[in-house]
């Protein structure tokens, strides 16, 4: 695996765990429920997150929760659009959280450093939109799509055919000659997966990691978190930090979370007791 991250504007540094920090311009996301919908509440929610510690900010503008319906494109760039600008200026890597070609392109436009996309740039337009840019790329793996994923999810290996699928995107965007070292790749914890299949990755995550890219995750306050402490959305923080320091321990260097400062304690302390 590279040391680093080529993400645009940065060399990010892989010799740590980086936090993402989420910032969700949607009225129903399932985490946060909204309040950060309004563009400016959205880029007060980002710089808190900055002042927190966050490396990178994921900007998205349509929720991707189980049962969700697609946004149009106009209306998802309405909401995302001004708080990219805003953002992009503030020297931080800047993350959108898009399947959609024309957003992809529009933000790269506005000099956004990483595409992050759920579905793996499959959507006719999407290589074309990244390939010649010099943009990080997030490939993360879902099986369905999020209005249907979670309603009879099978695999008869889940690790090895996440990891068989993130080999073939990764590899697709290899031919289009984009270099490894853009490349980020991430299981899609709780996309098309039942409770048991989030485990059983996180469990054998290595094997995901053995494939050479950066393994990004996201599994701060997700039901997997909930599945197992039986806590809801509001108090799964302890659930969320112990997910994802298990992850960072099986080689995960990138962590997408919800609660920065928390999370960069608990990194802070992970780091010192490993020495």
């Amino acid at each position: 695996m590279s040391p680093t991250w080529s993400a645009g504007r940065f060399q990010l540094d892989l010799g740590r765990p980086l936090v993402m920090g989420i910032v969700n311009v949607t009225p129903d996301s399932f985490s946060d429920g909204g309040a950060h919908a309004d563009p400016g509440a959205a880029i007060r929610h980002a710089q808190t997150l900055v002042e927190a510690g966050a490396d990178i900010l994921d900007v998205g503008g349509e929720s991707t929760r189980p049962g969700s319906l697609p946004l149009p494109q106009d209306a998802e760039w309405a909401r995302i659009g001004p708080v990219l600008q805003e953002v992009v200026r503030w020297g931080v890597p800047i993350s959108v959280d898009t399947y959609k070609p024309r957003t992809m392109r529009l933000a790269l436009d506005l000099g956004v450093d990483i595409i992050n996309d759920i579905d793996a740039l499959r959507m006719p337009g999407a290589e074309d939109a990244v390939a010649s840019s010099s943009a990080g790329i997030c490939l993360m793996h879902m099986q369905g799509e999020p209005q249907t994923m979670q309603q009879q999810p099978h695999y008869a290996d889940v690790v090895r055919e996440v990891g068989d699928f993130l080999r073939a995107r990764a590899d697709a965007m290899l031919a289009l000659g984009v270099p490894a070292s853009r490349i980020c790749i991430d299981p899609g914890f709780g996309f098309g997966k039942t409770l048991g299949h989030n485990l059983e990755l996180a469990r054998h995550l290595d094997e995901i990691v053995a494939h050479g890219y950066p393994v990004l995750v996201g599994v701060s306050r997700k039901s997997m978190i909930g599945g197992s402490s039986g806590r809801p959305v509001q108090e799964r923080l302890a659930g969320s930090l112990a997910a994802a320091l298990a992850c960072v321990a099986a080689g995960a260097r990138i962590v997408r979370v919800h609660d920065v400062a928390a999370t960069v304690d608990a990194l802070k302390v992970w780091t010192a007791v490993r020495g």
